[in-house]
C-alpha cells in the first residue's frame, strides 16, 4: 500500500452520547476491565505492553493530508475535529504485540503540530508527546461500536468492534483527536468485553455540552 493511502473510516454502529461518556454512564455496558481500558486516561500502547509483556509495534499505514469529502472518508470523523486549526494531517496505524495486532487507530493532526511532534513517524503517539516530559491532559469524549471489512480481515474476527475517541491538550490548547478501535483478542487478557447487564441502544444525538 502507498504511503499516503488512507483507508476509509470505519462506520459507525453505535455510539453514547457525549455526555453519557464524560459523565461515565456509558461503561454500564463495559465489564470493569473494558472500561478502564476504553473509558480510563492511560495509554493504551502502555497498557498493551503491560498485559502482553511485548513491546508495542507501530505499523504505519499512511500519513496525509486530510480532506473529509474524499471517497476514502469512510464513516463520520469525530465532532471535536472541528476544534483543530486547519489544514490537517490525518494518521493511520496498526497496533501490535508480537504477531498479534491488537488495535487500529487513527489520528487528526494541524499541519504544523504534525510537523513538530510526529518527526517519528512510527512511534507511538504517546512517546512522541511526552519525549521531553510535557504535561498533557487526555480527554475521553467518545465510545462506538465500529466496522469494516478490512478491520475483520486484520483482526481476524466479525465485528462490530469497540471504539473510543479523545483529545490531548497541551496548555489548555486542543492539540490532536485520536480514535482507536480495539480487537476482541484483547479478550484474552481482559475477560469478556460485555458487562450483559445493559443493551446497547443506538444514539444519535452527538451535541457537546457548551
Amino acid at each position: 500500500m502507498p504511503a499516503d493511502q488512507l483507508l476509509s473510516s470505519p462506520e459507525v454502529t453505535w455510539q453514547a452520547t457525549t455526555e453519557a461518556v464524560l459523565s461515565g454512564q456509558a461503561g454500564a455496558v463495559l465489564s470493569g476491565a473494558w472500561r478502564l481500558m476504553l473509558l480510563g486516561d492511560g495509554s493504551p500502547t502502555r497498557h498493551f505492553q503491560l498485559l502482553t509483556g511485548d513491546p508495542v509495534d507501530i505499523e504505519l499505514i499512511a500519513m496525509a493530508a486530510d480532506d473529509a469529502t474524499s471517497a476514502n472518508s469512510g464513516g463520520p470523523p469525530p465532532p471535536e475535529i472541528s476544534e483543530l486549526d486547519t489544514p490537517l494531517l490525518r494518521r493511520q496505524v496498526w497496533l501490535r504485540c508480537g504477531a498479534q495486532t491488537l488495535a487500529w487507530a487513527e489520528s487528526w493532526w494541524n499541519q504544523q503540530q504534525a510537523d513538530a511532534y510526529l518527526q517519528q513517524r512510527e512511534q507511538p503517539i504517546w512517546r512522541s508527546l511526552t519525549s521531553h516530559r510535557a504535561e498533557l491532559f487526555r480527554e475521553v469524549d467518545g465510545l462506538a461500536r465500529v466496522d469494516a471489512p478490512w478491520l475483520e480481515e486484520r483482526f481476524g474476527e466479525p465485528g462490530p468492534f469497540w471504539s473510543r475517541h479523545y483529545r490531548f491538550f497541551r496548555g489548555g490548547k486542543e492539540l490532536t483527536v485520536i480514535r482507536e478501535v480495539f480487537s476482541p483478542a484483547l479478550e484474552r487478557w481482559l475477560g469478556p468485553a460485555s458487562a450483559g447487564t445493559a443493551p446497547l441502544r443506538p444514539v444519535a444525538n452527538r451535541t457537546r455540552t457548551p
